[in-house]
């Protein structure tokens, strides 16, 4: 039986790619930051973890808790998109503080411990380890400079990404934009509801070979620029 990792799955595209991995069959174990999440995710079926993922030692936990786990998939998607500025306009500490935890440092703390648990995935040739970016995160292609403070810390996330993809042996490490989805970030009038973005990008993270390590795409496969 396949098995999927999903941290930060208390709702919206983490919760629909729990319910959906489980739909198909596969053995989901997934974190949540509330008692509210955590109850959602045993809906489902879920091997469910209460876990604050900006917190080192809880991580540390989660760590020994999954000694000897193989991932096929595994999904770091928490993430806090800050104040909605319409410019490049200062930031104050305390909203800097809490968006980097939460977009950069978590990640950092995440992606490194999670990594050898996916090296040992499919049968040993290696799974997938994916961080739920944006594109609003992609330098390269940045247009606008609203909410900045969240483009900055995506830009981070995927510096932290590239980075762990080096050490990968086996394992697929990408950044992957879900696209303008109808959850509590990006709001009623986005372009996917959450069960077509995370259809798209289970398509996505199915097709990827080797030569993908290391590379950011959008929700339906197309590359991205960093």
């Amino acid at each position: 039986m396949p098995t999927a990792l999903v941290l930060g799955a208390s709702r919206g595209l983490g919760l629909e790619f729990v319910r959906q991995y489980r739909a198909d069959g596969w053995r989901v174990i997934a974190a949540a930051r509330s008692d509210e999440g955590v109850a959602a995710l045993k809906a489902l079926g879920a091997e469910a973890h209460q876990l604050d993922l900006t917190d080192a030692g809880a991580l540390a936990g989660l760590g020994w808790k999954l000694d000897g786990e193989s991932f096929d998939v595994a999904i770091y998607n928490a993430g806090v998109i800050g104040p909605r500025s319409e410019g490049a306009q200062p930031v104050v500490r305390e909203d800097f503080d809490g968006v980097m935890h939460t977009n950069v440092l978590g990640p950092m703390m995440a992606l490194p411990l999670i990594l050898p648990f996916v090296e040992t995935g499919n049968h040993g040739r290696g799974g997938v380890l994916a961080v739920l970016s944006s594109r609003m995160g992609s330098i390269g292609t940045m247009d606008s400079n609203r909410s900045w403070l969240y483009r900055v810390s995506k830009a981070g996330a995927n510096a932290a990404l590239k980075a762990v993809s080096l050490d990968a042996r086996h394992a697929i490490c990408v950044a992957l934009h879900p696209g303008w989805v109808q959850t509590d970030m990006g709001g009623p009038k986005a372009d996917l509801t959450p069960q077509q973005s995370v259809t798209s990008l289970r398509r996505t993270l199915a097709g990827l070979t080797q030569r993908d390590n290391g590379s950011f795409h959008n929700y339906d496969g197309t590359p991205l620029p960093w």
